[in-house]
C-alpha cells in the first residue's frame, strides 16, 4: 500500500436485486441481454425521494459497484480473459476482470422506472443487467451520451460484442411446458432470458466437452441444460431451487472448519455457481 496516500472507506448506497442468483451464466458485459431485469434498491439514509429527483428523465444510468463475491487476498498483475480463450494473459488494468487491486466495477444499464414506495422504499427498475443478486452499489450516475459515448474508440482484444448465438438452444417438451408455466405466473420473458444466457455459452474455455450437464439459476429456478457438440438442450427447470454456495463462501466455510479449500468445477449442475480463478468477466460473474 502506498503510504503517501490515505486509504478510503465507502458505504454502499444501494443493493442490486437481480434475476441472476449465481455467477455462472451472468453476461460478461451489461446490455447484452435485455431480458435480464432487476432493480436497484436504495439503502438508508440514501433512500430519499430527493436523492433521485430528476433521474427519471434519463434513459440509462452508470452503476458503480463492488465485486463482492470475487474478493480475495492479494491480486495478480495479469489475468486470462475468456475472449482470448482463457489461455492468454493480459494486464489486469487492460481487462475487466473482477479480480482487481480495488474490486470495483461499473455497468451502464437501461433505466426503466423510478419507483417510490412506502416505508422509504426507493427502487430503480433496470434491464440489461450483468450483476449478481445482492451486489453492493457505491454510486449511481446518469448516462450522458454526448460525453460517455465515444464513436471512434478502440477496444483492443474485444473490438466487437461476443456472439449472442454461439450455442443454439432447444427446449425439451418438459422444459418448454415448465417455462410456459413460469411465464404464466408472472415472469414474462423467462424462456427467452434462459435461452439467451445459454446461447451466449457461459462455459469456461477449458470445459467444452459434449454431454456435460449444467445449471443456471434465474429468479427462483434452476434451468438445467446439456451441452452437445455445437448446441444445447434445456432438459428441465426446477422450481424454488436454492443455489449452491459460491467458491468464496465455500472457502470461508472451509477456513472456519479448518479444512482445505473446495475444488472447483465451474457451472456443472449442482455446482453451477463455482467461478473460475482469474477469468476476465466484467460482471460479478
Amino acid at each position: 500500500m502506498n503510504s503517501e496516500l490515505p486509504s478510503y472507506q465507502f458505504q454502499p448506497v444501494a443493493i442490486v436485486r437481480s434475476c441472476f442468483k449465481t455467477k455462472f451464466g451472468i453476461p460478461r458485459q451489461p446490455g447484452l441481454i435485455s431480458e435480464a431485469r432487476g432493480s436497484i434498491e436504495l439503502l438508508p439514509p440514501y433512500n430519499q425521494p430527493n436523492a433521485v429527483r430528476g433521474l427519471e428523465d434519463f434513459s440509462h444510468i452508470w452503476v458503480l459497484f463492488v465485486f463482492h463475491d470475487s474478493l480475495r487476498e492479494g491480486w495478480k498483475a495479469t489475468v486470462r480473459p475468456p475472449r482470448l480463450g482463457g489461455d492468454k494473459r493480459v494486464g489486469v488494468f487492460a481487462s475487466r476482470s473482477p479480480f482487481r487491486p480495488c474490486p470495483i466495477g461499473l455497468s451502464v444499464l437501461k433505466l426503466c422506472a423510478v419507483r417510490l414506495g412506502g416505508h422509504g422504499k426507493i427502487a430503480l427498475e433496470v434491464e440489461g443487467l450483468d450483476l449478481l443478486d445482492g451486489t453492493p452499489v457505491l454510486d449511481i450516475k446518469p448516462y450522458l451520451p454526448y460525453t460517455d459515448a465515444v464513436n471512434d474508440a478502440r477496444a483492443g482484444f474485444a473490438p466487437n460484442a461476443p456472439p449472442g448465438t454461439a450455442l443454439p438452444v432447444q427446449f425439451s417438451d418438459l422444459a418448454a411446458q415448465q417455462a410456459a408455466a413460469i411465464e404464466k405466473r408472472g415472469l414474462d420473458g423467462f424462456r427467452q432470458l434462459a435461452e439467451k444466457v445459454i446461447a451466449a455459452d457461459p462455459r469456461p474455455a477449458y470445459q467444452r466437452e459434449p454431454g456435460r450437464v449444467y445449471g443456471i439459476f434465474l429468479h427462483g429456478y434452476e434451468v438445467v441444460w446439456e451441452a452437445g457438440e455445437d448446441s444445447a438442450v434445456v432438459t428441465h427447470i426446477t422450481r424454488d431451487a436454492t443455489p449452491p454456495p459460491s467458491k468464496r463462501k465455500q472457502a470461508q466455510q472451509a477456513k472456519k472448519a479448518g479444512r482445505k479449500k473446495p475444488g472447483m468445477d465451474a457451472g456443472s449442475s449442482g455446482s453451477a455457481s463455482k467461478e473460475l480463478a482469474d477469468n476476465d468477466t466484467h460482471s460479478n460473474s
